[in-house]
C-alpha cells in the first residue's frame, strides 16, 4: 500500500488508542534495515511506523555526503516505493531532531514536503519529532507550537517530548541529566497540551524513567503511573480531551510496564537498539561460522558464495524482521492491520 496520507494516519493512531494497541516506531539506516521491517510488519499483519533519526539519515547519505537531508530524502523515496508492494499501513516519521538540528534536517525535510504539495504529490514523510527537551519548558513550547503551526499547513503530524530520556542515542547523551528530568509532571503534559492542541495534531513523548541504550529488564526505574496522572489532568483542564503518547526508551522495560502504558494512551512505541542487535548479530555469526570462507588467509582465495554480501545481508533483513514481529505482538499490533478509508 502507498505510505499512508494525514486522514489515513489519524485513523491509524485512533484506532490503535481506542482499541489499548501501540505501533511499533523501526529505526532504519539502510535500504535492508527497511526491507527488514516492511517484511516484518507484513509476516504480523501489522501497521506500523518507519522512521530515521539525523544519525541515521546521514549515514544513509553516505561518507562523501553526509548530509542529515538528503540521507533522510533519499531513504524516505525508497520507502515509498517499497510500501507500494506490502499489504500494510506505513506511516514514515523522523526520530529525534534536537534544537541544533531543525535548520538543517528538519526544516528541509518540511520545504521538501512542501514542494511536492504544491505539484500535487503525496507527502514526503507523514510526521516529524522535536526533540526540545534540552530547553526550558516554556522555550521548549514555544519552538513546538512553531513547528507544529508550520506542519498542520502541510498536513504533517508533530511529535514533541517534554522531560528527558535517559541514556545515550546517536552521539545525544543524557546521562548526566537529573533524575527529576526523567519524570515528567502532569502541569507539564497539560501546558504541552494546552499550546499545542489548538493548532493541530501532535504526539507528546512524556518521560516516566525511561532509558535510551541497553538494559536488561527490571533494571530501568519506571513509573508509568505519571502518565495516567498526566492524562487525567488533561481531561480535567481541557474538557476531557488527552494525549497520543510516545514511549521512547523502550530497552529493559517488563512486559508488564510495557502493557500498562498502552491503557494510558501510548499508541507509538520506538524500537531501535534490539533491532540493530538482531541485525548485527546474524551478520556476526555468519562471519563466525564461515570465518576461513569470508578471509583470504594464507595464500587462499576464500569463498566468494560467503563473501558476497548478498548472503549475510539476507540473513540479516530476515533476522531483523523476525525481532519485528515480535516487537508488534508485544504492543498488541500484530493481526490488526485493516483498510483505512
Amino acid at each position: 500500500m502507498p505510505v499512508v496520507n494525514y486522514a489515513q494516519y489519524c485513523q491509524m493512531l485512533a484506532r490503535a488508542k481506542k482499541n489499548t494497541f501501540a505501533y511499533p516506531a523501526f529505526n532504519v539506516t539502510s535500504t535492508e534495515t527497511a526491507n527488514a521491517v516492511l517484511l516484518g510488519l507484513k509476516l504480523a499483519n501489522s501497521d506500523g511506523i518507519i522512521q530515521i533519526s539525523t544519525g541515521g539519515a546521514e549515514f544513509v547519505s553516505g561518507l562523501g555526503v553526509k548530509s542529515m537531508a538528503k540521507g533522510a530524502i533519499a531513504l524516505a523515496d525508497f520507502i515509498h516505493r517499497m510500501a507500494d508492494e506490502y499489504e500494510v499501513n506505513i506511516a514514515l516519521h523522523t526520530d529525534h531532531c534536537h534544537p541544533k538540528y531543525v535548520e538543517s534536517f528538519l526544516v528541509p525535510l518540511i520545504e521538501e514536503t512542501e514542494r511536492r504539495r504544491a505539484a500535487g504529490q503525496p507527502n514526503l514523510f507523514s510526521s516529524h519529532m522535536f526533540d526540545g527537551s534540552e530547553l526550558p519548558l516554556a522555550e521548549n513550547l514555544r519552538r513546538s507550537t512553531e513547528l507544529l503551526a508550520r506542519c498542520a499547513k502541510s498536513e504533517i503530524i508533530l511529535e514533541v517530548e517534554i522531560g528527558v530520556v535517559g541514556g545515550e542515542e546517536d552521539g545525544h547523551d543524557t546521562s548526566s541529566v537529573g533524575k527529576d528530568k526523567l519524570y515528567t509532571t502532569p502541569q507539564d503534559m497539560v501546558a504541552a497540551h494546552q499550546a499545542l492542541a489548538p493548532i493541530g495534531h501532535y504526539m507528546l513523548a512524556a518521560t516516566f524513567g525511561n532509558v535510551h541504550g541497553v538494559y536488561k529488564p527490571g533494571n530501568v526505574v519506571l513509573n508509568p503511573t505519571i502518565l495516567r496522572d498526566g492524562q487525567a489532568a488533561i481531561a480535567a483542564a481541557c474538557d476531557g480531551e488527552s494525549s497520543y503518547l510516545v514511549f521512547h526508551g523502550g530497552s529493559g522495560s517488563t512486559q508488564d510496564e510495557i502493557h500498562e502504558t498502552l491503557g494510558y494512551g501510548v499508541i507509538k512505541m520506538n524500537v531501535d537498539t534490539d533491532t540493530q542487535y538482531a541485525f548485527t548479530r546474524s551478520i556476526a555469526d555468519h562471519m563466525m561460522k564461515n570465518y576461513d570462507g569470508v578471509l583470504k588467509i594464507d595464500g587462499e582465495v576464500g569463498n566468494k558464495k560467503v563473501y558476497d554480501p548478498r548472503v549475510y545481508m539476507k540473513k540479516a533483513e530476515q533476522h531483523m524482521a523476525d525481532r519485528v514481529v515480535q516487537a508488534c505482538q508485544d504492543l498488541r499490533s500484530a493481526g490488526t492491520s485493516a483498510a483505512l478509508a
